[in-house]
């Protein structure tokens, strides 16, 4: 069965979303993280999905304290990213409390680097955001476009034993337009082994479904929680 696993994106140490990766588009729908955090657990989630904005956009790590205080006042496994860009980064994160770091744009200008660390601290330790505009890759916390195909990137990392991807359609995100069930459908046949987590449109549960049946392993959601469009009660149907 999928598992459901909540976005908490970070700027400023706020929890806000954006639409469609605009920084001049967003909403705060919480000062106290750690409360929301708290407040998912308590309704039986078991997965976070942390988000650095700030780091994101500047390339240096810049919410580390709130992955502290999550990981000390609550037992949610969590995988951390956003500005990931040296193997201190890396040290960082897993000494904040991170069960897995995300790496997002460094995977696609710096497979070599992402591979590496993989070798080093192992590949199930770490999960491949990769953000998908008309079918390629975009980075910077899609500020930037680039000409790689989703595909190679996803076959270029597959080499090196990195088998967790979560794949973002920019067009889709926080629109509430559903998510992008022919594009899942296209990467699973692709490959077949790896585990997808969708991101992205999700509206109501019935996506969530949706995303169950084509045999996606996870999808991550924002704003239909914070909006409760999806309630923590149907969330937690899919916590495992």
């Amino acid at each position: 069965m999928i598992q459901l696993i909540p976005a908490m994106d970070l700027i400023g140490g706020r929890c806000v979303r954006l639409l469609q990766g605009n920084f001049a588009k967003e909403t705060v729908y919480s000062d106290d993280p750690v409360g929301t955090a708290a407040a998912f657990e308590g309704a039986g989630i078991k997965r976070l999905h942390l988000v650095d904005l700030d780091g994101a956009r500047t390339r240096r790590l810049s919410n580390l304290d709130v992955l502290r205080q999550v990981t000390k006042k609550t037992g949610l496994r969590i995988d951390f990213g956003g500005g990931v860009r040296s193997t201190g980064d890396v040290k960082a994160i897993f000494d904040s409390g991170a069960e897995m770091v995300t790496i997002g744009s460094l995977a696609v200008t710096d497979p070599y680097t992402v591979s590496s660390w993989a070798k080093e601290f192992g590949a199930e330790n770490f999960m491949i955001g990769i953000d998908v505009r008309d079918g390629r890759a975009a980075v910077n916390g899609w500020l930037t476009d680039t000409e790689t195909g989703l595909n190679d990137v996803i076959s270029s990392l597959m080499k090196a034993g990195l088998e967790r991807y979560f794949v973002t359609d920019i067009a889709k995100d926080g629109a509430m337009v559903g998510p992008a069930i022919d594009l899942y459908e296209q990467i699973l046949v692709a490959f077949p082994g790896i585990e997808l987590i969708a991101s992205g449109g999700v509206r109501t549960i019935k996506d969530v479904a949706e995303l169950d049946r084509i045999r996606c392993s996870g999808v991550i959601v924002g704003r239909a929680l914070y909006e409760e469009n999806i309630t923590l009660e149907e969330a937690a149907r899919y916590a495992r």
